[in-house]
């Protein structure tokens, strides 16, 4: 093994303090001079997929110890995306996730650690750490907290996806307020990320596709056994990789990042998952866009029917196989050669996938669809791109042409729904919600979840320059760029005006003449922003959506 890192701070006797402060901790004599490995957690009381992590944290901590290395924890920060829903916390999310990366890159840069253990968990978290772990480029593995159970109400299985809707249902009159207390107190079992395929699971299927991860160890449930056996493995690997010598960018290279879109792709994945991997691709240096994200959906199969999309939970797709079997059915299209954080190179890891249900799981040769679960629209409403979750859009809101009901933000176009102003039809548009807009780019579940349970999902569309919950389905168009408070197109459009939907041909189009959006161009001025804050941060550094959303110092 070469020389540690940690030497830094326990060799030598000018580092007689350092080594006094670790005994304080203490750390025993015998400890100096083993690999110091942090346990990166994010555990917090709050959020459901964090709750379970103090029992896994002390599963790596053991494997760590197994395999003669230190284990040192600490905590980020992890914002519920579902708590922080439909209101004014919601833009606090995506700034989350630059702040979790910088709080993980200052904790083990200024304590010279030599390896870490990234314990993720829910919808900002594990791409920050990814960030992190680009940046810091230590021998690093990740421990995914794992999705929670599914709930049942009569004969419904339930998750978070299905609950927000029974708010439409009950305006609507379906259920009554007496049936939505039960289906809220039996919906969400108890820890873990959220049981569909959002953000958080999306995101630790993609770690995994990454090679980053334990095989299958993405959709293994929180509160297994298995779980737990994972946990241990992940401290055991870390410090096996430190004798290795092989870092975070040994993993994360452009083969990875195209395996990783490849799996979104094939499982209808958050449309989130594409911010976060342009944000990684930045943070590594390497060519990725929206032109490479749309070349590889429109190459990549539909394979697996998951919720929201569908009527399958990550508890199926665990018993049918998992990622490694999702990558085995795809194999043909993905770096096989890439290394991964067992040692084994991708195309082992695939070939000895337990592929067991071959209806969950399609062969890549009989797919749900041939082309990938996500999709890019470009044109006169969107010349830098947008995103739509193309496998949640039934089949007759591919192509739709409707009127535009402009809203500047999410408040109005909900209070629009729930007083019955929205004629179906019609194009709902909501802007001024974008990374610096917004700021802080909030996901517009509320509104997507309202209109799928007022029946609106089949002849309502909705743009905006904000971002969507993995949960969503329906024609949601959104990441729209350049967005409106840097004078997109989005911020120049008129109730009335007809926009033209064509996701099959990957088109968004406003239908007004260039010389009307010059003459709205010259009586457009920008939204004041705040200064202060996090807030004050996102929307003087934060890029547009199509390059990930990142702080850049400009």
């Amino acid at each position: 093994m070469t020389r540690l890192r940690s030497a830094e701070i326990t060799d030598g006797p000018q580092r007689t303090g350092h080594r006094a402060l670790l005994f304080a901790d203490g750390l025993g004599r015998a400890d100096l001079g083993k690999p110091l490995i942090a346990v990166v957690n994010s555990w917090n009381e709050i959020v459901p997929g964090c709750l379970h992590l103090p029992v896994l944290s002390q599963a790596v901590h053991r494997g760590i110890r197994r395999a003669g290395g230190v284990p040192l924890e600490f905590n980020t920060i992890a914002v519920c995306d579902g708590l922080a829903q439909g209101h004014a916390g919601m833009r606090y999310s995506l700034p989350s996730r630059e702040i979790i990366a910088a709080s993980a890159e200052i904790m083990l840069q200024a304590h010279c650690f030599d390896g870490a253990v990234f314990v993720a968990s829910c919808d900002k978290v594990t791409p920050g750490m990814l960030l992190a772990a680009a940046r810091v480029d230590l021998p690093s593995v990740f421990l995914t907290a794992g999705p929670m159970a599914t709930g049942r109400w009569k004969d419904q299985t339930l998750t978070l996806a299905s609950m927000r809707e029974c708010a439409g249902r009950f305006h609507r009159g379906e259920i009554t307020g007496e049936e939505l207390a039960c289906i809220e107190e039996v919906a969400l079992p108890g820890a873990g990320t959220c049981a569909m395929l959002g953000t958080a699971n999306t995101m630790a299927c993609l770690t995994e596709a990454m090679g980053l991860t334990l095989p299958a160890s993405s959709t293994t449930p929180a509160l297994s056994a298995a779980k737990a056996r994972e946990a241990d493995r992940a401290g055991q690997m870390a410090v096996e990789l430190v004798g290795t010598g092989q870092t975070a960018r040994a993993f994360l290279s452009i083969g990875s990042l195209r395996n990783a879109l490849r799996v979104g792709m094939a499982i209808g994945g958050s449309t989130n998952l594409v911010l976060h991997l342009l944000a990684l691709a930045q943070e590594l240096g390497l060519d990725l866009d929206l032109r490479h994200v749309d070349e590889i959906s429109r190459t990549t199969p539909y394979l697996s029917c998951l919720v929201p999309s569908g009527s399958h939970t990550l508890e199926d797709l665990d018993a049918a196989g998992g990622i490694s079997a999702v990558m085995q059915s795809i194999a043909h299209l993905l770096d096989l050669q890439v290394p991964t954080v067992t040692g084994r190179p991708l195309s082992e890891v695939a070939a000895q996938a337990r592929w067991v249900d071959r209806q969950l799981i399609r062969p890549a040769a009989d797919p749900v669809r041939t082309d990938g679960g996500l999709g890019v629209l470009w044109g006169s409403l969107a010349p830098e791109g947008a995103l739509v979750k193309r496998s949640a859009v039934e089949p007759c809101m591919w192509i739709h042409t409707g009127p535009a009901l402009v809203f500047d933000q999410l408040e109005d176009a909900v209070n629009a729904l729930l007083e019955d102003r929205v004629v179906p039809g019609s194009v709902l548009v909501l802007r001024y919600e974008g990374p610096v807009g917004g700021p802080g780019m909030r996901e517009m579940h509320m509104i997507t979840s309202l209109m799928a349970g007022m029946g609106l999902a089949s002849n309502t569309a909705l743009v905006t320059d904000g971002r969507f919950s993995g949960s969503t389905r329906g024609a949601c168009i959104g990441y729209v760029s350049p967005e409106a408070a840097l004078g997109g197109p989005i911020a120049l459009v008129q109730d009335g005006d007809l926009i033209a939907i064509d996701i099959g041909h990957g088109v968004l189009e406003l239908q007004v003449s260039d010389t009307e959006l010059e003459r709205r161009r010259a009586g457009w001025q920008p939204r004041p922003v705040p200064e202060h804050g996090v807030l004050g941060l996102m929307a003087r550094l934060a890029t547009s959506a199509n390059r990930g959303a990142v702080w850049r110092w400009r």
